[in-house]
Protein backbone atom coordinates (compact mmCIF):
# COMPACT_ATOMS: atom_id res chain seq x y z
CA UNK A 1 0.00 0.00 0.00
CA UNK A 2 1.10 3.81 -0.37
CA UNK A 3 0.20 5.31 2.72
CA UNK A 4 0.38 8.85 3.39
CA UNK A 5 1.04 10.04 7.55
CA UNK A 6 -0.45 13.41 7.77
CA UNK A 7 1.80 15.33 10.91
CA UNK A 8 2.65 18.39 12.80
CA UNK A 9 6.19 17.41 12.61
CA UNK A 10 8.49 14.45 12.48
CA UNK A 11 9.32 11.97 15.45
CA UNK A 12 9.37 8.82 17.58
CA UNK A 13 5.58 8.04 16.83
CA UNK A 14 5.68 8.78 12.76
CA UNK A 15 9.20 7.17 12.62
CA UNK A 16 7.76 3.70 14.71
CA UNK A 17 4.84 4.43 12.07
CA UNK A 18 7.00 4.38 8.74
CA UNK A 19 9.16 1.18 10.06
CA UNK A 20 5.66 -0.88 10.80
CA UNK A 21 4.84 0.41 7.12
CA UNK A 22 8.11 -0.93 5.61
CA UNK A 23 8.33 -4.43 7.85
CA UNK A 24 4.93 -5.14 6.02
CA UNK A 25 6.10 -3.97 2.34
CA UNK A 26 4.52 -0.82 2.28
CA UNK A 27 5.30 2.77 1.32
CA UNK A 28 4.99 5.24 4.14
CA UNK A 29 5.11 8.99 3.34
CA UNK A 30 5.27 11.76 5.54
CA UNK A 31 3.70 14.84 4.54
CA UNK A 32 2.95 18.29 6.95
CA UNK A 33 -0.19 19.42 7.00
CA UNK A 34 1.44 23.15 6.69
CA UNK A 35 1.73 22.65 3.23
CA UNK A 36 -1.81 21.15 2.44
CA UNK A 37 -2.89 22.57 -1.31
CA UNK A 38 -6.52 21.95 -2.45
CA UNK A 39 -6.86 22.47 -6.18
CA UNK A 40 -10.88 22.63 -7.08
CA UNK A 41 -13.06 23.62 -10.08
CA UNK A 42 -15.00 22.85 -12.90
CA UNK A 43 -13.04 25.35 -15.92
CA UNK A 44 -10.92 24.31 -18.12
CA UNK A 45 -10.89 20.92 -17.76
CA UNK A 46 -9.69 21.18 -13.68
CA UNK A 47 -9.01 18.14 -12.19
CA UNK A 48 -9.71 17.86 -7.88
CA UNK A 49 -6.18 17.23 -6.44
CA UNK A 50 -5.16 18.03 -2.83
CA UNK A 51 -1.21 17.92 -2.27
CA UNK A 52 1.55 18.23 0.32
CA UNK A 53 5.11 19.23 0.04
CA UNK A 54 3.93 18.70 -4.32
CA UNK A 55 3.02 15.25 -3.50
CA UNK A 56 -1.00 13.87 -4.16
CA UNK A 57 -2.80 12.96 -1.67
CA UNK A 58 -5.98 11.40 -3.49
CA UNK A 59 -3.78 8.77 -5.02
CA UNK A 60 -2.72 7.19 -1.83
CA UNK A 61 -4.08 3.81 -0.41
CA UNK A 62 -4.57 5.15 3.23
CA UNK A 63 -4.03 7.75 5.59
CA UNK A 64 -3.04 7.80 8.81
CA UNK A 65 -4.35 11.36 10.88
CA UNK A 66 -1.83 11.57 13.19
CA UNK A 67 -1.22 15.55 15.37
CA UNK A 68 -3.14 18.49 13.85
CA UNK A 69 -0.65 21.18 14.45
CA UNK A 70 -2.20 24.45 16.40
CA UNK A 71 -3.15 27.52 14.32
CA UNK A 72 -5.82 30.12 13.52
CA UNK A 73 -9.56 28.38 13.70
CA UNK A 74 -9.43 28.83 9.78
CA UNK A 75 -6.70 26.98 9.64
CA UNK A 76 -7.65 24.22 11.79
CA UNK A 77 -10.73 23.82 10.12
CA UNK A 78 -8.89 23.98 6.78
CA UNK A 79 -7.14 20.43 8.07
CA UNK A 80 -10.00 18.74 9.82
CA UNK A 81 -12.19 19.31 6.66
CA UNK A 82 -9.63 18.45 4.33
CA UNK A 83 -9.45 14.48 6.22
CA UNK A 84 -13.11 14.55 5.85
CA UNK A 85 -12.88 15.47 1.65
CA UNK A 86 -10.03 12.75 1.29
CA UNK A 87 -12.44 10.30 3.14
CA UNK A 88 -15.50 11.17 0.94
CA UNK A 89 -13.01 10.78 -2.39
CA UNK A 90 -12.97 7.48 -1.05
CA UNK A 91 -9.50 6.84 0.77
CA UNK A 92 -9.16 5.41 4.17
CA UNK A 93 -8.53 7.75 7.21
CA UNK A 94 -7.56 6.48 10.49
CA UNK A 95 -8.37 7.30 12.66
CA UNK A 96 -11.42 8.98 10.75
CA UNK A 97 -12.57 12.94 11.29
CA UNK A 98 -15.53 12.36 13.19
CA UNK A 99 -13.65 10.26 15.33
CA UNK A 100 -10.94 12.72 15.81
CA UNK A 101 -13.34 15.70 16.39
CA UNK A 102 -15.39 13.73 19.15
CA UNK A 103 -12.24 12.82 20.92
CA UNK A 104 -10.41 16.25 20.51
CA UNK A 105 -13.36 17.72 22.59
CA UNK A 106 -14.32 16.74 26.62
CA UNK A 107 -17.52 17.76 26.78
CA UNK A 108 -18.43 16.17 23.78
CA UNK A 109 -16.62 12.80 24.38
CA UNK A 110 -18.31 12.76 28.14
CA UNK A 111 -21.69 12.75 27.06
CA UNK A 112 -20.90 9.91 24.73
CA UNK A 113 -19.17 7.76 27.22
CA UNK A 114 -22.44 8.65 29.46
CA UNK A 115 -24.99 7.69 26.78
CA UNK A 116 -22.81 4.52 26.00
CA UNK A 117 -23.91 3.81 29.43
CA UNK A 118 -20.03 3.65 30.50
CA UNK A 119 -19.05 5.58 34.27
CA UNK A 120 -18.12 8.87 34.27
CA UNK A 121 -17.25 11.77 37.08
CA UNK A 122 -19.90 13.96 37.63
CA UNK A 123 -18.95 17.18 35.39
CA UNK A 124 -20.76 20.37 34.73
CA UNK A 125 -19.82 21.86 31.55
CA UNK A 126 -21.24 26.28 31.05
CA UNK A 127 -20.06 29.35 29.60
CA UNK A 128 -21.79 31.65 32.30
CA UNK A 129 -18.76 32.41 35.33
CA UNK A 130 -21.66 32.70 38.10
CA UNK A 131 -23.06 29.41 36.81
CA UNK A 132 -19.62 27.99 37.07
CA UNK A 133 -19.15 29.12 40.44
CA UNK A 134 -22.34 27.89 41.71
CA UNK A 135 -21.08 24.49 40.49
CA UNK A 136 -17.77 24.93 41.80
CA UNK A 137 -18.83 26.00 45.99
CA UNK A 138 -21.36 22.66 45.72
CA UNK A 139 -18.79 20.21 44.38
CA UNK A 140 -16.44 21.87 47.38
CA UNK A 141 -19.30 21.63 50.05
CA UNK A 142 -20.09 17.86 49.31
CA UNK A 143 -16.28 17.08 49.87
CA UNK A 144 -14.45 16.75 46.53
CA UNK A 145 -12.15 19.19 45.14
CA UNK A 146 -12.81 20.39 41.51
CA UNK A 147 -10.64 19.82 38.42
CA UNK A 148 -11.14 22.82 35.76
CA UNK A 149 -10.41 21.44 32.31
CA UNK A 150 -9.78 23.22 28.75
CA UNK A 151 -12.78 21.79 26.41
CA UNK A 152 -9.56 20.97 23.88
CA UNK A 153 -6.43 20.14 25.38
CA UNK A 154 -4.24 16.80 25.78
CA UNK A 155 -0.98 15.62 28.46
CA UNK A 156 -2.26 17.94 31.32
CA UNK A 157 -1.80 21.11 29.95
CA UNK A 158 -4.14 23.72 31.23
CA UNK A 159 -5.92 21.61 33.96
CA UNK A 160 -6.14 23.31 37.63
CA UNK A 161 -7.00 21.62 40.88
CA UNK A 162 -9.15 23.62 43.00
CA UNK A 163 -10.15 23.23 46.69
CA UNK A 164 -11.05 26.64 47.93
CA UNK A 165 -13.64 28.83 46.30
CA UNK A 166 -11.83 32.05 47.33
CA UNK A 167 -8.53 30.63 44.84
CA UNK A 168 -11.21 29.68 41.98
CA UNK A 169 -13.16 32.69 41.86
CA UNK A 170 -9.86 34.14 41.28
CA UNK A 171 -9.16 31.62 38.70
CA UNK A 172 -11.92 31.75 36.53
CA UNK A 173 -11.98 35.51 36.56
CA UNK A 174 -8.65 35.26 34.67
CA UNK A 175 -9.80 32.52 32.64
CA UNK A 176 -13.03 34.49 31.74
CA UNK A 177 -11.01 37.35 29.92
CA UNK A 178 -10.58 34.21 27.11
CA UNK A 179 -14.40 33.83 26.83
CA UNK A 180 -14.07 30.01 27.61
CA UNK A 181 -16.05 27.14 28.54
CA UNK A 182 -15.63 26.27 31.82
CA UNK A 183 -15.47 22.09 32.26
CA UNK A 184 -15.70 21.77 35.72
CA UNK A 185 -15.60 17.99 37.10
CA UNK A 186 -15.49 16.61 40.57
CA UNK A 187 -12.26 15.15 41.75
CA UNK A 188 -11.92 11.16 42.20
CA UNK A 189 -9.63 10.73 44.88
CA UNK A 190 -7.38 8.27 43.14
CA UNK A 191 -4.19 8.15 44.79
CA UNK A 192 -2.17 9.74 42.35
CA UNK A 193 -2.82 6.30 39.77
CA UNK A 194 -4.60 5.47 36.34
CA UNK A 195 -4.46 3.15 33.73
CA UNK A 196 -3.84 3.88 30.07
CA UNK A 197 -5.62 1.40 27.93
CA UNK A 198 -4.51 1.49 23.61
CA UNK A 199 -7.24 -0.20 22.04
CA UNK A 200 -7.25 -1.22 18.49
CA UNK A 201 -9.56 -3.29 16.46
CA UNK A 202 -11.89 -3.53 19.00
CA UNK A 203 -9.84 -5.19 21.08
CA UNK A 204 -6.66 -4.16 23.69
CA UNK A 205 -3.05 -4.43 22.44
CA UNK A 206 -2.26 -3.18 25.89
CA UNK A 207 -2.48 -1.87 29.02
CA UNK A 208 0.14 0.33 31.84
CA UNK A 209 -0.76 1.50 35.06
CA UNK A 210 0.74 5.31 35.74
CA UNK A 211 1.85 6.50 38.91
CA UNK A 212 2.12 10.97 39.09
CA UNK A 213 5.19 12.25 40.23
CA UNK A 214 6.05 13.18 43.37
CA UNK A 215 4.55 16.22 44.46
CA UNK A 216 2.10 16.05 41.38
CA UNK A 217 -1.68 14.37 40.61
CA UNK A 218 -1.64 14.40 36.50
CA UNK A 219 -0.50 10.81 35.38
CA UNK A 220 0.75 11.86 32.07
CA UNK A 221 4.01 10.38 31.28
CA UNK A 222 5.06 13.55 29.48
CA UNK A 223 4.86 15.00 32.66
CA UNK A 224 6.75 12.69 34.55
CA UNK A 225 5.14 9.49 35.63
CA UNK A 226 6.07 6.26 35.51
CA UNK A 227 4.45 3.49 34.01
CA UNK A 228 4.76 -0.48 34.31
CA UNK A 229 2.32 -3.13 33.10
CA UNK A 230 -0.57 -3.65 33.84
CA UNK A 231 -3.14 -6.83 33.38
CA UNK A 232 -6.89 -5.13 32.49
CA UNK A 233 -10.11 -7.31 34.24
CA UNK A 234 -13.07 -8.59 31.95
CA UNK A 235 -14.72 -5.33 32.91
CA UNK A 236 -12.01 -3.04 32.55
CA UNK A 237 -11.29 -3.94 29.38
CA UNK A 238 -14.88 -4.09 28.09
CA UNK A 239 -14.98 -0.53 29.35
CA UNK A 240 -11.98 0.70 27.37
CA UNK A 241 -13.41 -1.27 23.96
CA UNK A 242 -16.65 0.53 24.39
CA UNK A 243 -15.29 3.94 25.10
CA UNK A 244 -13.10 3.39 21.90
CA UNK A 245 -16.22 2.33 20.17
CA UNK A 246 -18.21 5.34 21.62
CA UNK A 247 -15.79 7.96 19.45
CA UNK A 248 -16.13 5.82 16.94
CA UNK A 249 -12.26 5.45 16.81
CA UNK A 250 -10.31 3.15 14.88
CA UNK A 251 -7.64 2.58 17.61
CA UNK A 252 -7.37 4.87 20.57
CA UNK A 253 -6.08 5.79 23.97
CA UNK A 254 -8.11 5.19 26.82
CA UNK A 255 -7.86 6.79 30.39
CA UNK A 256 -9.72 4.79 33.22
CA UNK A 257 -9.42 6.67 36.84
CA UNK A 258 -9.65 3.90 39.44
CA UNK A 259 -10.79 5.50 42.98
CA UNK A 260 -9.74 4.25 46.28
CA UNK A 261 -12.86 3.13 46.98
CA UNK A 262 -12.73 0.35 44.06
CA UNK A 263 -15.24 2.40 41.42
CA UNK A 264 -13.76 2.80 38.26
CA UNK A 265 -14.08 5.81 36.13
CA UNK A 266 -13.77 6.33 32.07
CA UNK A 267 -12.12 9.69 31.75
CA UNK A 268 -10.87 10.45 28.25
CA UNK A 269 -10.36 8.99 24.69
CA UNK A 270 -7.55 10.42 22.68
CA UNK A 271 -8.09 9.40 18.73
CA UNK A 272 -4.50 10.59 17.98
CA UNK A 273 -2.81 8.73 21.07
CA UNK A 274 0.50 8.29 22.17
CA UNK A 275 2.08 5.13 22.95
CA UNK A 276 5.37 5.19 23.46
CA UNK A 277 5.38 4.98 27.64
CA UNK A 278 3.11 1.69 27.21
CA UNK A 279 5.70 0.84 24.20
CA UNK A 280 8.95 0.92 26.85
CA UNK A 281 6.88 0.05 29.66
CA UNK A 282 5.03 -3.45 27.90
CA UNK A 283 8.12 -4.36 24.84
CA UNK A 284 4.79 -4.44 22.95
CA UNK A 285 4.96 -3.44 19.04
CA UNK A 286 2.00 -1.16 18.89
CA UNK A 287 2.96 0.67 15.96
CA UNK A 288 3.00 -3.05 13.82
CA UNK A 289 -0.74 -3.29 15.63
CA UNK A 290 -2.29 -0.43 14.36
CA UNK A 291 -0.36 -1.16 10.50
CA UNK A 292 -2.12 -4.66 10.68
CA UNK A 293 -5.82 -3.05 11.66
CA UNK A 294 -4.78 -0.46 8.73
CA UNK A 295 -4.29 -3.24 6.52
CA UNK A 296 -7.63 -5.09 7.49
CA UNK A 297 -9.50 -1.22 7.03
CA UNK A 298 -8.45 -0.89 3.44
CA UNK A 299 -9.40 -4.32 2.47
CA UNK A 300 -12.56 -3.28 3.92
CA UNK A 301 -12.72 -0.17 2.59
CA UNK A 302 -11.56 -1.26 -1.01
CA UNK A 303 -14.59 -4.05 -1.14
CA UNK A 304 -17.00 -1.55 0.30
CA UNK A 305 -15.73 0.80 -3.01
CA UNK A 306 -16.01 -2.43 -5.48
CA UNK A 307 -19.87 -2.93 -4.12
CA UNK A 308 -20.86 0.66 -4.21
CA UNK A 309 -19.46 0.73 -7.91
CA UNK A 310 -21.52 -2.42 -8.64
CA UNK A 311 -24.56 -1.07 -6.95
CA UNK A 312 -24.46 2.48 -9.23
CA UNK A 313 -23.74 0.32 -12.10
CA UNK A 314 -26.73 -1.95 -11.57
CA UNK A 315 -28.96 1.41 -10.66
CA UNK A 316 -27.81 3.22 -13.92
CA UNK A 317 -28.76 0.23 -15.70
CA UNK A 318 -31.99 -0.17 -13.94
CA UNK A 319 -32.70 3.73 -14.79
CA UNK A 320 -31.48 3.28 -18.14
CA UNK A 321 -34.24 -0.12 -18.82
CA UNK A 322 -37.40 2.68 -17.02
CA UNK A 323 -36.45 5.14 -19.50
CA UNK A 324 -36.70 2.59 -22.19
CA UNK A 325 -39.99 1.01 -21.18
CA UNK A 326 -41.50 4.56 -20.53
CA UNK A 327 -40.42 7.13 -22.61
CA UNK A 328 -41.21 10.92 -22.38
Amino acid sequence: MNVVILSARTGWHTDELSRALAERGHTGRLLPYERLRARLGTERDAKADLSSDSVSILDADAVFARIIPSGSLEQIIFRVDVLHWIEERGVLVMNSPRAIERAVDKFYTTALLQEAGLPTPETVVCEGMDEAMTTIRAMLAGGSDVVVKPIFGSMGHGLVRLSDPDVAFRVLRSLEQTRPVYYLQRAIDHGGRDIRVFVAGGRVVGAIERWAADGDWRTNVARGASARPFTLSADWESHAVAAAAAVGADYAGVDLLPARDGTVFVLEVNAIPGWQGLQRATGLDVAGSIVELLERRAAENRSDRAQRAVDDRRNRLRRAKLAAEFPA
